[in-house]
């Protein structure tokens, strides 16, 4: 990483403002202005977030924007009402309110004397999400936004109901927020008042686990901040950014497919992270490459950005399996639209009794394989969005099919490159009228070690409809197809690849409510694949080395500590996987405060039993400097049987080593075909 500590423009960091809204709430902001734009009004560029501005992003917002300020932009931080040190209490992830502020603040921005009326949106996850919502509301100082690591569908394609399937995300990422909104304003910004603000969070902000396990079909719920119910509702240009180890690589595809306005698309072999900061690396200069994105359509100069194709794409090489990876070896490629013409969905038969047919292959007689896989199967799954903090990939592959159908091809004479979503059509019957399938595709060595490539997830309620599911007649035949996500894979020659099927995958899914037995009929059961014809790669692709702005300056008081354990108790048949993200103690020096954040989650099951299914999830966090001490601790714990959901959280703050704060949650919620 290259640190860029001189630039063109001499920046001023502005510490807070408040920024006024429509009902007379405040949002706190935090502002780096080129010293220009006191005289002559620059373009600005908002980033709109709930991760608080003053200390939790604040190395990162550091490294970013003083580097566009430096280049002649108005960075603007927001605090999302509720969050950090704004106004009012959040109670939902990107509601009406959220885009109706958002609105507001693009507004203001754009009528302050240092702004030339121009406006660009940025963010990363939840600030990726929000740049697309609010852009659909088309303000009209918005004339571009960059989007990275979210997506257009909140129902199935998010943290929470993937093919129909609960996500243990949905409990982790209900957690974080927890934590997140449970957290006081600084005294320094807020004055005296930040006592009762605390109280009002701690007291409104509610349970969110709560609410998204009551809708657990595709609703309004869902759809009204869903992008990909109207895509036609953006008229900006939208740079999508994703990668392969993320959970939302998928919405670069659909985004690039549908929209209709300028656009490119960006994905490469990276976990949740700004792709400057990439983990798988290489990480590239993407700070650059925003920077030729926003002097295009904020400042009308050539900078050879929209000459780029429209897809460039990091197609991944074989590597041997492992849960950390600090880089993937490959190469970028480009595609010039899409759908792509040098994609050819390709089919490949299932046969019995476990090969994968050549391109083309036809099926053979009838032939149905029997499958009950046990709950063990997942629990090296890794997790469905790669948040760096390694070691969260799956490994071994060998590990899980023991309980799964496995079908592989001959070694492969040639390579074979792969880009975009591929999916499994499968004949089947079921023993019991609920279900679920994970099916899987992986890279096999002749050494015998399997790398997964992808996979996909279906509730096999949701075989039709993700709003209007239906159970199974047992012993009756259905056809149902399971979407693999996205990805770009080169397999070498000599390699074989393997689709792998099981009827659980815990706890990256949630458990059914029952053991079911699946039979697969392999005579009319199919793998697509999006085969792509590399002779047509003319173009090479490349980017800068990674460049930011000078680290903030933080003092870490013991190491941070990240780790994944799997036990397993003998005697009591009780297998748990344990997930540390342990950040403990640093101080920011800027502020002269001390954090602390710690995080744990364990998954377990006994006996091979559905119904022993068990997430609990703890966390810390603690802010002290002066007299300003509080702690937050925050514990949920979610559990099932055949015909519910069971939650249990618990908050407790404290100010000063007193508790001052604890309330308990407690629900029943039904299982609707779930």
């Amino acid at each position: 990483m290259k640190i860029v500590e001189r630039f063109p423009y001499p920046v001023k960091t502005i510490e807070n403002v408040f920024i006024p809204m429509r009902d007379g709430s405040r949002l706190a902001a935090r502002i780096w202005m080129p010293e220009q734009a006191d005289s002559q009004p620059l373009p600005a560029i908002m980033e709109y977030i709930p991760y608080r501005k003053r200390d939790l992003t604040r190395g990162r917002d550091a490294n970013n924007h003083a580097y566009m300020a430096g280049h002649g932009y108005v960075c603007v931080r927001v605090d999302m009402r509720g969050s950090g040190d704004s106004d009012g209490v959040l109670t939902d992830e990107y509601t009406r309110q959220e885009q109706d502020d958002g609105e507001d603040a693009i507004a203001w921005i754009a009528e302050q004397p240092w702004c030339d009326g121009n406006v660009g949106m940025m963010g990363i996850s939840w600030g990726g999400f929000n740049s697309l919502q609010v852009a659909a509301r088309r303000p009209p100082a918005l004339k571009a936004i960059m989007t990275a690591c979210s997506s257009d569908d909140l129902y199935a394609d998010n943290m929470h109901y993937m093919g129909g399937c609960l996500l243990g995300d949905n409990l982790s990422e209900a957690t974080v927020m927890f934590a997140f909104n449970s957290l006081p304003p600084d005294p320094m910004i807020v004055g005296d008042r930040w006592r009762d603000m605390w109280h009002e969070r701690m007291d409104g902000s509610g349970l969110w686990l709560e609410s998204w396990l009551k809708h657990q079909h595709r609703s309004d719920y869902w759809k009204a901040s869903s992008i990909c119910e109207n895509y036609e509702a953006i008229q900006c240009p939208v740079m999508a950014v994703g990668g392969w180890a993320d959970g939302f690589s998928n919405a670069v595809f659909r985004l690039m497919a549908n929209l209709k306005v300028p656009r490119q698309g960006l994905i490469g072999p990276w976990g949740h992270k700004y792709p400057h900061h990439g983990i798988p690396g290489p990480a590239i200069g993407f700070l650059q490459e925003m920077l030729r994105w926003w002097d295009y359509w904020l400042k009308g100069k050539e900078t050879g950005i929209m000459e780029e194709p429209m897809m460039r794409v990091w197609v991944q090489d074989s590597v041997p399996p492992y849960t950390s990876y600090a880089e993937r070896p490959g190469r970028w490629v480009a595609e010039r639209g899409w759908p792509s013409e040098n994609i050819t969905r390709t089919r490949y038969a299932l046969q019995y009794p476990g090969v994968i047919g050549p391109a083309g292959a036809d099926s053979q007689s009838t032939r149905w394989m029997d499958l009950q896989s046990p709950l063990s199967l997942g629990m090296a799954a890794g997790k469905w969005c790669s948040y760096a903090a390694t070691p969260d990939l799956p490994g071994d592959q060998r590990q899980e099919d023991g309980g799964a159908l496995t079908f592989d091809t001959e070694p492969l004479d040639e390579p074979l490159e792969i880009l975009g979503g591929g999916w499994v059509d499968l004949q089947l019957k079921a023993d019991q009228p609920d279900g679920m399938l994970a099916v899987r595709l992986s890279d096999v060595a002749p050494s015998g070690e399997a790398t997964r490539i992808t996979y996909g997830l279906l509730n096999l309620t949701h075989r039709d409809s993700d709003q209007d599911p239906t159970p199974m007649e047992p012993g009756q035949t259905y056809n149902v197809r399971v979407y693999l996500n996205g990805i770009g894979q080169r397999f070498p020659t000599g390699h074989r690849l393997r689709v792998s099927i099981s009827t659980s995958y815990w706890p990256l899914a949630w458990t059914p409510p029952r053991k079911t037995m699946v039979s697969i009929n392999t005579a009319e059961s199919y793998l697509f694949l999006p085969v792509r014809d590399t002779s047509k790669d003319d173009r090479e692709i490349s980017f800068e080395a990674p460049e930011q702005a000078p680290d903030l300056a933080v003092v870490h008081l013991e190491p941070s500590h990240h780790n994944w354990l799997l036990t397993k108790d003998l005697a009591s048949d009780l297998s748990t996987l344990e997930v540390i993200n342990d950040q403990v103690s640093f101080i920011i020096d800027e502020t002269d405060t001390r954090i602390t954040r710690a995080t744990k989650e364990w998954y377990s099951f006994q006996d091979n039993d559905e119904t022993s299914a068990r997430g609990e999830t703890w966390t810390r966090r603690c802010f002290k400097r002066d007299d300003w001490d509080v702690e937050v601790l925050t514990r949920t714990v979610l559990t099932s049987d055949v015909d519910n959901f069971h939650v249990h959280a618990q908050l407790d703050g404290f100010d000063q080593g007193e508790r001052v704060f604890s309330r308990n949650w407690t629900y029943r919620i039904p299982r609707n075909l779930l």
